[in-house]
């Protein structure tokens, strides 16, 4: 579902036709939106369950992007904005990788 996101927003948006920072770019912003929703059902785990969950959310999180990630790079490559793509690499916060895309 979050991918689905993703690819929305690349779709409307773009970034810049370079396939490895179109990967680095919808990897890191997958990611920081994906830790930002999975921290907080973490947190709200019992202590005890917390490592087990961290666990299954990153195998979740690389499932998610073995899956769709060489379509959103292909997405990416396709349209042509520069400011967007190194806006997405440089994110740090999911708020921030969001307001890349206008999101």
């Amino acid at each position: 579902m979050r991918l689905v996101t993703v690819l929305l927003v690349l779709a409307i948006a773009g970034c810049q036709g370079d396939p490895q920072k179109c990967e680095q770019a919808v990897s890191n912003y997958a990611s920081l939106v994906y830790w930002k929703q999975a921290n907080k059902e973490i947190d709200a785990a019992p202590a005890d369950q917390r490592e087990a969950m961290r666990k299954d959310k990153l195998a979740e999180l690389q499932a998610q992007l073995d899956k769709g990630l060489q379509t959103l790079v292909s997405q990416c490559t396709s349209a042509n904005n520069k400011d967007q793509i190194n806006c997405m690499i440089e994110a740090k916060t999911a708020e921030a990788a969001k307001a890349c895309s206008g999101h």
